[in-house]
């Protein structure tokens, strides 16, 4: 590894020609060692083919240093050399520093494909089935409550169980770790009873106080966490046996049983199995299919936890590897479609390969909503509808794609704005911030000026959204689409026009009180589309989620946040 560095150090230094006279005194320079090292690097490198030199004798001397190999062949073998010791980040910032070009993304990517998907090995006679799966967001916690990534939600409910979950192809509540449920008259008692037996990973028995314990943690929480509007409605929860427990409402939602299908609303051990809140999201213990192993800070492995009360997975372990690096074959082409809605998939949102034939595509019934909001609350021109308008015009008809731009010549239909100083701030999240450039370039060819600042998502509802102009942003249309559009427009409400904000709050407190989900659907478009009309929120465009797999995989199915539900899949055993 430490030779592949040295090698792209010189390259990088004389590698604009083939053949160069230099001095040994100068390659120990670049390579920042001693005169006697840099000679012993040298015949490293002559002994694997990878350079020539010609040594010449004699004061004022130049030798020739001939390169015989591609940068991009060494980086490509000290790529394949980390990521086997799981020292990934090291060697992608390697090669963005020394070598990255066309050639070497191409190279990278098919051996990637090779080196992720389904291997299978023998050990002890017994054959160990793993799944190797990339993912571009660095898991920094799976703890529920502190969670903010959905490649975090994602690991997080394979670890953990609610008390219910979501049949992901009729939608309908099911059954889980509560195997049956009532409400009371006024739909705002709900008790639950649960199943006997089911271990946590640690072999504690799950009962009614890690129900209160995981209830009473959400309630008393200050983070700013999604569908915290849930969260405020709990007034109370009361164990009333070891297997039946009570959560009392201070007053009807009808989206509650569905917020507890939610990686959210899982159950965690009473006292975090006596460990810290810190220590417990890097090293959980619940009651799900997979039991988080080993933990690096690139590497997240899982095992197949074998008491499972709904049955073992097939696989017996799922590596997750962070590649902080993009692979066009793994990426969809608008940036921010697959971070977002499939931080990892067994190949997420894949772009053509060389080789169609070799895998199979399965559409995820996921898609994802891009919108710009406007924040009226705040003086500027924005309070004027003309100008409003205008902006949704500019944007009229983009789908994300690339689009030309003349930044030099203004729009003369663009509406006097008074003040001539003033700039447009737009604020999104990191993985966003290629379109959120494309629109500002937009706006600036039609005569606005505008800048652009990008915030984690954890900070993204506080006081900086409020001190923005225009807020780019998404909605993942999912099984889960009622939730998160209810915490949409209730945090949207914050900063739209007063009497828009007055009818939002009346539409969501009729929509949290009907019991017929497509009459709540109809509330949420009429919100919608009054936030459209008064140019308050324009919709950029929506693009659904792919996922490719090799034919080799067998069972894939997703849950109801539209990912891979790492519990059915398998593959054929080795004959």
């Amino acid at each position: 590894m430490k030779l592949h560095r040295q090698f792209l150090l010189l390259h990088s230094r004389y590698g604009e020609q083939q053949i160069n006279p230099v001095t040994l005194d100068e390659v120990a320079e670049v390579l920042e060692c001693t005169h006697r090292n840099a000679l012993t690097i040298i015949g490293r490198m002559r002994q694997q083919g990878w350079i020539d030199w010609q040594s010449q004798r004699g004061r004022g001397k130049r030798s020739l240093l001939i390169f015989a190999v591609l940068p991009e062949q060494i980086a490509l073998e000290s790529m394949m050399h980390t990521i086997r010791r799981g020292d990934i980040r090291t060697s992608i910032d390697q090669i963005r520093q020394q070598a990255r070009s066309p050639e070497l993304d191409g190279q990278l990517q098919e051996w990637l494909l090779s080196y992720f998907g389904a291997h299978s090995e023998m050990q002890q006679d017994r054959q160990i089935d793993r799944l190797r799966l990339p993912i571009r967001q660095q898991i920094h916690t799976v703890d529920p409550l502190y969670m903010n990534l959905l490649a975090e939600s994602f690991v997080c409910s394979h670890i953990f169980d609610g008390l219910v979950r979501k049949d992901s192809s009729t939608g309908m509540i099911m059954p889980h770790l509560a195997h049956a449920w009532e409400v009371d008259e006024a739909r705002t008692g709900w008790t639950f009873y649960l199943r006997k037996d089911v271990l946590f990973h640690h072999g504690q028995t799950l009962t009614a106080d890690d129900v209160v314990y995981t209830f009473q943690r959400l309630m008393n929480s200050s983070q700013p966490s999604l569908y915290r509007f849930i969260f405020r409605q709990l007034e109370h929860v009361q164990a009333l046996h070891d297997t039946a427990v009570h959560i009392q409402l201070r007053q009807p939602n009808e989206l509650f049983v569905s917020f507890l299908c939610t990686s959210r609303a899982v159950i965690v051990p009473q006292g975090l199995n006596r460990r810290p809140e810190l220590e417990f999201g890097l090293r959980p213990s619940g009651t799900g299919p997979f039991r988080l192993v080993e933990r690096e800070e690139n590497v997240v492995m899982l095992e197949a936890f074998k008491p499972y009360f709904q049955g073992r997975p097939h696989l017996d372990r799922v590596e997750i590897v962070h590649i902080p690096w993009r692979s066009r074959r793994l990426e969809d082409d608008a940036e921010g479609i697959s971070d977002p809605v499939s931080p990892f998939q067994v190949i997420p949102n894949p772009a053509a390969t060389s080789q169609p034939n070799t895998w199979s595509q399965l559409p995820s019934p996921v898609s994802v909503r891009k919108f710009v909001t406007f924040n009226t609350e705040k003086n500027g021109p924005l309070q004027q509808p003309d100008v409003r308008r205008h902006i949704c015009e500019c944007l009229q008809g983009w789908d994300g794609e690339d689009m030309e731009v003349n930044a030099t010549e203004r729009d003369s239909t663009a509406p006097i704005i008074a003040e001539q100083t003033f700039c447009l701030r737009m604020l999104t999240i990191p993985q966003y911030r290629r379109d959120a450039n494309r629109i500002a370039d937009r706006l600036r060819g039609a005569g606005y000026d505008c800048e652009v600042r990008s915030v984690p998502v954890e900070h993204f509802k506080g006081d900086v959204r409020l001190e923005s102009d225009l807020i780019l942003f998404s909605l993942i249309r999912d099984q889960d689409e009622q939730l998160r559009l209810y915490d949409l427009y209730e945090t949207l409400s914050g900063h739209v026009e007063r009497h828009t904000q007055i009818d939002i709050e009346h539409r969501l407190h009729d929509i949290q009180r009907q019991p017929d989900p497509q009459r709540r659907m109809e509330g949420f478009e009429d919100i919608q589309q009054r936030l459209i009309s008064s140019h308050q929120l324009h919709v950029l465009y929506e693009k659904s989620v792919q996922t490719a797999y090799l034919p080799t995989v067998r069972g894939i199915t997703f849950n109801s946040q539209g990912w891979v539900d790492l519990r059915h899949i398998w593959f054929p055993p080795q004959l």
